[in-house]
């Protein structure tokens, strides 16, 4: 028999997914990006919505200065 270790040692500790971000009132391509994501959760299409986030997180990055 081998002393090869096979499980985890310690526990595993999750945190809650990140919120969706808020588009900036007044910018056209926020309300786009957020359009976008809505509609792509309208019909189950949750990889799509996912890729809206990362695209809005950019923009509001480099284009509105957000952390």
């Amino acid at each position: 028999m081998s002393s090869e270790q096979t499980t985890m040692s310690g526990s595993v500790h999750l945190t809650l997914p990140v919120g969706d971000p808020d588009p900036v009132a007044g910018c056209r391509q926020c309300l786009g990006v957020a359009v976008a994501r809505a509609n792509a959760r309208s019909v189950g299409d949750y990889s799509k919505a996912t890729d809206a986030n990362v695209v809005l997180r950019t923009h509001l990055r480099e284009d509105h200065g957000a952390e």
